[in-house]
């Protein structure tokens, strides 16, 4: 016995041939959708502003008392009395040392004893010369001591200054630089003013010590390393972009930026740069209108011509 199939018109397996082609047409559309939209690299952006901008050096200044006193035995004798300590300030005229002579050692009161109207003690009083900090004390009570020994050592208080050490090829920043801030190691900030230049070179650094003035309502110690500001060149007004906009080579002497075309791509803009400060670098060239938007964050590492996404920070 002969089975037979039935058998399906022509038409509707055409039919069914194009009702599968359709389905999966529209199953791949959104999986196409989503691999466009996938390959766009989200990015915010900023435009060119005109700021001020320093190219600035910073350097070292170390507090120095320039001028020191030094305080010497007028007589032959022993010390009697001592009125200073080390660290001590003094005032100009105050008594430091008593020296009674050996003689008056010696005699003792033999003198004024044959004679009540002779009134000799043979006690010799030091005064400070100048005002300022006692940095060394050399002699003691009961000490002998000869004429002209040196007894203590007065750091002037007068002279007291920061020593800048500025590399001779930058002698041309001191125009500009009359008045300066100098940073202290806890951060407190001090005004000060170049008040002279040291007449010598380091032979070995070639750097000349630039005195620096400063006015400080509390004392401050000797060979403190304070951080001085230079300024090498300023502007009132350039054109800048955010630091982290402006993308560099490994050898970061060639620059550039993602210049906004439309609002899905960037492209690789070359740039040339000048003075960064504050975060901030100057655009030289090419010249960007205000309304031209530039990548600021997910710039790194796009090709010319990328497809973006404009997010808000």
């Amino acid at each position: 016995m002969i089975i037979t199939r039935p058998y399906l018109p022509l038409n509707i397996l055409f039919a069914c041939l194009l009702v599968a082609t359709v389905c999966s047409c529209s199953d791949t559309q959104p999986a196409a959708e989503n691999v466009a939209a996938a390959a766009q690299t989200p990015i915010t952006v900023t435009t060119i502003n005109n700021s001020a901008l320093a190219d600035t050096i910073e350097l070292n200044a170390t507090s120095t008392f320039l001028q020191k006193n030094y305080v010497k035995a007028n007589a032959i004798g022993y010390i009697q009395k001592v009125n200073v300590q080390p660290g001590h300030y003094v005032e100009k005229g105050q008594m430091m040392f008593s020296i009674k002579t050996k003689e008056a050692q010696s005699i003792g009161n033999t003198i004024n004893v044959l004679d009540t109207t002779f009134k000799f003690s043979g006690i010799n009083s030091i005064r400070a010369s100048r005002s300022g900090f006692v940095t060394q004390l050399l002699h003691q009570v009961g000490d002998y001591v000869q004429d002209g020994d040196q007894l203590a050592i007065i750091s002037d208080r007068e002279s007291f200054a920061f020593v800048l050490q500025l590399p001779y090829e930058l002698r041309g920043v001191i125009v500009n630089n009359q008045n300066l801030t100098l940073t202290l190691p806890d951060g407190e900030k001090l005004n000060g003013h170049i008040a002279s230049l040291m007449p010598s070179v380091d032979s070995l650094s070639q750097t000349q010590g630039i005195v620096i003035k400063v006015n400080s309502n509390h004392p401050i110690p000797e060979n403190l390393v304070a951080k001085a500001l230079i300024i090498k060149t300023a502007k009132s007004s350039a054109p800048s972009l955010p630091k982290s906009a402006v993308l560099s080579n490994e050898t970061q002497n060639e620059f550039w930026v993602m210049k906004l075309i439309n609002d899905t791509t960037a492209v690789k803009t070359a740039v040339k740069t000048g003075i960064e400060f504050g975060g901030r670098v100057e655009i030289v060239s090419p010249k960007f209108n205000p309304g031209d938007r530039i990548a600021v964050t997910g710039n790194y590492g796009l090709a010319d011509t990328a497809k973006i996404k404009i997010v808000k920070p």
